[in-house]
Order: C-alpha cells, then sequence, then structure tokens
C-alpha cells in the first residue's frame, strides 16, 4: 500500500476497524475511506454496490462483523449467521466487481473444530465438528473464507483470510449480555469493587485454556500482511495445505481460572473468585498455530498483564457510569 492509496476499513468504529485506523494512520496513511453504519449499512446490497462503485478502494479491511461473547453466540444465532453472511458477500464481491487490488477478511479461531489437536494450524479447518455454542458465528466466517478462496481461484484475487484468537482492548464491547469473556471480567471485578461484594461468580468450571491478543497488535499484524511483497503473499494465497488463510496469535494460553485472577489483581478487587459449573465452559483448549506468520517475521508486542491494565484504563475513561457504587 502507497500511503496515498483508496483504502477502506469496514467497520472502522468497531474494536479491530479502529485499532486498523489507528496503525494506518500512525504510518502516514492519508486516504481512507471510512463510514459508520448510519452512512452505509454494509448488509445492504445496493449501498454498498454504490459506494463501492463511486469510491473505488484498492485496499479493503473487512472487519466489520456481529461478534459477542458465548452468552450472546449462543442466544442469537439467526442474527449472528445473517448478518455475518450478509456483510462478506456484499464486501467481497463488490471487492471483486470493482477491481480492489488486496482484501484482508478477519476471522476467528472459532472456526476450527471444538476437539481440534493444539495448537490449531490452518489445515484443521473443517476436520470435525464445531463448537455448538458459536457454530452459527463459525460458519459465517468459513463462508467467508471459502468466499475468497473461491475468488482468488476463478477470478485471480488476491483475497486473504486472517484468523486471529480472542481479542481485547480499546473500544471493546463491555456489555455482559454481549461481551467476551475478558472485557466481561473487567467490568464484573470492577462493579463488584466498588458496590463492595464479597465474591464474583464467572461461567463455567474455570478449565478452558484461552489465548489473547491485544487489538492494537492484530491491527499491526494486518498492515504487515497486507504490504507483504508478491511473492510471500502469493504464497500464502497458494499454499495447498490451507490457501489464503493465516492464524494470528501471540502463542500463549492461560486458563480461565488464572485469568480471572489475572484481572481481579489487576482492578484491584479483593473479595472471593466462584465459578459456576452448571454455566457452558466452550471450547476446552482453543491455542492457535502461528508459526506461519511467525516465520514472516511478525510477533506480538503486548504482554498479557500489561495489555488488560490498558484495557481496564480505557473502561475507566469511557465508561464512567461504572465510577459510582451500584446497588
Amino acid at each position: 500500500m502507497h500511503t496515498e492509496s483508496r483504502i477502506f476499513v469496514a467497520g472502522h468504529l468497531g474494536m479491530v476497524g479502529s485499532a486498523i485506523v489507528r496503525a494506518l494512520q500512525v504510518q502516514g496513511y492519508t486516504n481512507l475511506l471510512l463510514r459508520s453504519r448510519a452512512q452505509l449499512d454494509l448488509c445492504n446490497q445496493q449501498a454498498v454496490e454504490t459506494f463501492f462503485l463511486a469510491e473505488q478502494p484498492e485496499y479493503v479491511f473487512l472487519a466489520a462483523a456481529r461478534v459477542g461473547g458465548i452468552m450472546a453466540n449462543s442466544c442469537y444465532k439467526g442474527e449472528f449467521i445473517h448478518e455475518n453472511l450478509m456483510i462478506q458477500n456484499n464486501v467481497i464481491h463488490n471487492s471483486w466487481l470493482n477491481g480492489a487490488r488486496r482484501l484482508l477478511f478477519m476471522g476467528s479461531t472459532c472456526i476450527y473444530p471444538k476437539f481440534a489437536p493444539q495448537p490449531m494450524k490452518e489445515e484443521y479447518l473443517l476436520t470435525g465438528p464445531l463448537e455448538p455454542t458459536n457454530d452459527a458465528y463459525a460458519i459465517a466466517k468459513i463462508a467467508g473464507i471459502c468466499h475468497c478462496r473461491s475468488y482468488n481461484q476463478q477470478y485471480g484475487t488476491k483475497y486473504l483470510s486472517a484468523m486471529p484468537n480472542n481479542l481485547y482492548g480499546p473500544n471493546d464491547n463491555y456489555n455482559l449480555e454481549k461481551s467476551h469473556v475478558l472485557p466481561a471480567m473487567i467490568r464484573k471485578f470492577h462493579e463488584a469493587k466498588q458496590r463492595g461484594d464479597s465474591s464474583v461468580t464467572i461461567w463455567g468450571t474455570g478449565a478452558p485454556l484461552r489465548e489473547f491478543l491485544q487489538v492494537d497488535d492484530l491491527a499491526g499484524a494486518c498492515l504487515f500482511l497486507m504490504n507483504l511483497d508478491d511473492t510471500r503473499y502469493d504464497a500464502l494465497l497458494n499454499d495447498p495445505t490451507a490457501p489464503a488463510m493465516i492464524n494470528i496469535g501471540s502463542g500463549r494460553e492461560i486458563s480461565i481460572l488464572d485469568l480471572a485472577l489475572l484481572v481481579r489483581d489487576v482492578v484491584g478487587y479483593t473479595g472471593r473468585v466462584v465459578f459456576d459449573p452448571d454455566k457452558p465452559d466452550g471450547t476446552p483448549r482453543k491455542l492457535a498455530d502461528s508459526s506461519r506468520i511467525h516465520a514472516l517475521g511478525w510477533r506480538h508486542s503486548v504482554e498479557l498483564r500489561d495489555g488488560i491494565s490498558g484495557a481496564y484504563y480505557w473502561f475507566l475513561e469511557n465508561y464512567p457510569e461504572s465510577n459510582s457504587p451500584r446497588s
């Protein structure tokens, strides 16, 4: 990408999209095409066609998606699969129609089978049943991967799918019904501290292992991939074991129990942590094999404790209502 290239960041107000925008701006890119959902509904086929015809983006970061944690994925399956398929289909198809040079589609490691061998390699896609609590979202993302691959094969496009692990950081969602595990913990422990609660209850047994990546690290990886030279980029697109698909992760995992203790410590809550084994655990382990992107020269830089501290500071600054005790 050149600094004046026309770059469309779909979903620029979300956690991932806003991090990509920050990274682009820091690196001097000046021609960013940004539209809020009110300005451009990516589920609206005609609106997306009109936008692409008018703006002719050269590079597309497809970070727009309906996302959520285990509760949201379980309760809103219809919305998750419908909206994500609509967004993907419209953006990928119109990128091809209007000659976008490269597209980076953001997926998730939830696309892998529930009991995939660990760490999960890209070639494990579609080798076993999915985790039932997030299968609708996962199937939408798998469709996006296949969409990119199919257009590459038939039309010669250069569309790559990136599979990050559990993300967190600025602009995360702290709604307890719809958030992922880490921001939910931050809010729960903070509000328990404000109320003086003696304990905080966390879903599941605490045994599952998860890998976390701070979202600005992900944004750096996205720019790194989009700017790869043609030889290395084309090698990713044409890799016979997992064409046009690459994991992005830290390579480090932590149990939900240890994560809860870490978040409790960062927040400064002194009460007990209680687990509710009647609630689902989700996938027992979900560690991505990121050896391919590591071999290309990218690695994460934000360690988990530092990242959680930054996320907690962002929460305090942006959720002022949480700074007063609640009943």
